[in-house]
């Protein structure tokens, strides 16, 4: 398990230099120490202009510095690029997205974000995959002021209340072959969500296992499709 993780963030590594612009910054927190994240401005972004946000949140695994940028620069940026947003990557201060040191960085960095840009209050999403999308889950059920949607990918939802799940629009993919999270309980959540008449979609996938990422690229793109298509009400 080990060996194959490494070889899942070299396989990060090596796709950094091909993708879009995307800065690595670091903000200071209150808590002591910095907040490693990468921050990318789409082309033509004009101060003034709102422009959609995204929070993109990196699986767990072997982390390298500035790991929220890499995966970012390899799954999240070429699977959205249709929705002109501002993304915005942290790397996890913690073990987990979920604890109270994490949740506190992260919103505090979206505070930030949101201060100095022009974000379009409207279209806020955060994403995730493995533990980052759990953490997709956390966050978009503990703060739903924050976000319009989310897109939870090979995740589990934790010991977060069902009725606290999806209150924002939610589409939620797993592959059928994920050894690592089961596919059959992320599944039944996401038929219990649909009875309680929450705004879910659920796309399963046949074939990637859980250490196949860069698989989920398509099904991250019908995604972002189907999110854009809630915005614009269209849908």
């Amino acid at each position: 398990m080990r060996t194959r993780l490494v070889a899942f963030c070299l396989c990060l590594l090596a796709s950094v230099a091909g993708a879009a612009d995307l800065r690595n910054l670091k903000m200071p927190l209150a808590d002591g120490g910095d907040l490693l994240y990468g921050l990318s401005l789409p082309d033509g972004y004009v101060p003034g202009q709102p422009r959609p946000l995204v929070l993109a949140l990196h699986p767990g695994g072997e982390r390298m510095v500035y790991y929220g940028s890499a995966y970012t620069r390899t799954v999240v940026a070429p699977a959205l690029a249709e929705l002109g947003a501002i993304i915005v990557a942290p790397d996890c201060p913690t073990n987990a997205w979920t604890d109270d040191t994490s949740e506190r960085a992260v919103v505090a960095l979206l505070d930030r974000v949101l201060r100095e840009y022009t974000i379009d209050r409207a279209r806020v999403l955060v994403v995730g995959f493995s533990m980052g999308g759990r953490g997709t889950w956390f966050f978009s059920s503990r703060h739903p002021e924050l976000f319009t949607a989310a897109i939870p990918m090979a995740a589990s939802t934790g010991n977060d209340p069902q009725e606290l799940l999806a209150r924002v629009p939610t589409y939620i993919i797993h592959s059928r072959r994920d050894q690592v999270v089961p596919f059959e309980p992320a599944e039944r959540n996401a038929r219990a969500l649909e009875r309680l008449g929450r705004t879910v979609i659920f796309d399963p996938l046949d074939t990637p296992t859980h250490f196949e990422m860069s698989a989920y690229i398509p099904a991250l793109r019908r995604a972002g499709s189907w999110v854009a298509s809630r915005w614009t009400g269209s849908k």
